[in-house]
């Protein structure tokens, strides 16, 4: 059977690039997302790849560009959609937000064939994820510093939250995290259609992060060979879970001093960072409030009182 993403249109054996139609700028000429469908040979299952929601988070685009160049349509089952940059006006000017709206692209799925730009959006590429069997939403922690996580986005009481998990688990990142997405997210509204749906957070960098990429590359091939896209066995390692966040905000403005490092294990009590003047002398030292890992962090050191510092994960286990 002959499959189509936009412009893109491949039968079996066959792949294809091209465009999908997300509407008209404000001269009027027309837009399109990159778009790429690779059509196996034999039946299988259907993957949705898509990165770039965000549109300064990079990563998930520098593992697109290394894994569809390596996908022989002649040695596939199934199919596999790719949407190589969502958010498209974000992207333009490298803003985390669409611009034309001054949304979250994020938070807007399933989206709305008649709505806001980001809306627009979220509505013609959910119409193909909704095709699929799996969906992977590559993400990276914008670009501050974060660990390689994925993030199971349906709430553990869902239906498909053993699927999701499962999923996760078979991208192999090493941490996961496991709570309910906020709504509007891909990785949260996928899963009710059905679609075991995960949301790999690939690190977090300023343009591409070369190891996190390497990492993204190696969990996309683990989810082929996995699930029966690609030959090939996968064995899959114990995932750290955190089961929520700790959220730490500046006390008072100054410089940060971090005492711990990405992904280290840290006990209540122990201090996260240190805020000092220009001069070096203190002036407040936060502590962790429970026992979890050190999860993610924001890249400048300059911070005025009540800005976002850091995140510790908690509630840990493995599985």
């Amino acid at each position: 059977m002959t499959i189509s993403l936009g412009t893109a249109s491949a039968a079996p054996g066959e792949s294809a690039i091209g465009r999908l139609d997300i509407g008209e700028t404000r001269d009027g000429s027309s837009v399109g997302l990159p778009v790429a469908v690779i059509n196996g040979v034999d039946d299988g299952k259907r993957l949705y790849l898509q990165a770039v929601s965000d549109g300064d988070e990079l990563n998930g685009l520098g593992v697109i560009r290394r894994v569809v160049p390596q996908l022989d349509p002649a040695r596939l089952s199934g199919a596999i959609l790719v949407v190589g940059i969502v958010n498209y006006h974000g992207f333009q000017v490298a803003e985390h937000r669409n611009p034309i709206d001054d949304r979250k692209l994020n938070r807007t799925f399933p989206g709305d064939h008649t709505g806001s730009s980001s809306e627009r959006i979220s509505a013609a590429v959910f119409d193909a994820a909704k095709t699929a069997d799996l969906i992977l939403d590559l993400h990276q922690g914008s670009t501050s510093r974060m660990i390689d996580e994925v993030r199971v986005r349906c709430g553990r009481r869902h239906s498909l939250h053993s699927e999701c998990l499962q999923l996760a688990k078979v991208f192999d990142c090493g941490y996961v995290l496991d709570q309910k997405g906020p709504e509007g997210q891909l990785a949260r509204v996928a899963p009710d259609e059905g679609i075991p749906t995960v949301d790999p957070e690939l690190g977090g960098a300023v343009g591409f992060g070369e190891e996190s990429i390497q990492r993204g590359v190696e969990g996309v091939f683990n989810v082929l060979r996995h699930y029966g896209f690609l030959d090939g066995e996968v064995s899959t390692s114990r995932q750290t879970r955190a089961k929520r966040f700790d959220q730490f905000g500046a006390p008072v403005g100054g410089i940060v001093d971090y005492r711990a490092d990405l992904g280290a294990r840290v006990s209540a009590g122990e201090p996260l960072f240190e805020i000092t003047d220009a001069f070096g002398q203190s002036k407040a030292t936060v502590e962790a409030d429970n026992d979890g890992i050190f999860w993610r962090s924001r890249r400048l050191p300059q911070v005025a009182a009540g800005e976002y510092v850091c995140s510790v994960g908690t509630n840990v286990d493995s599985y």
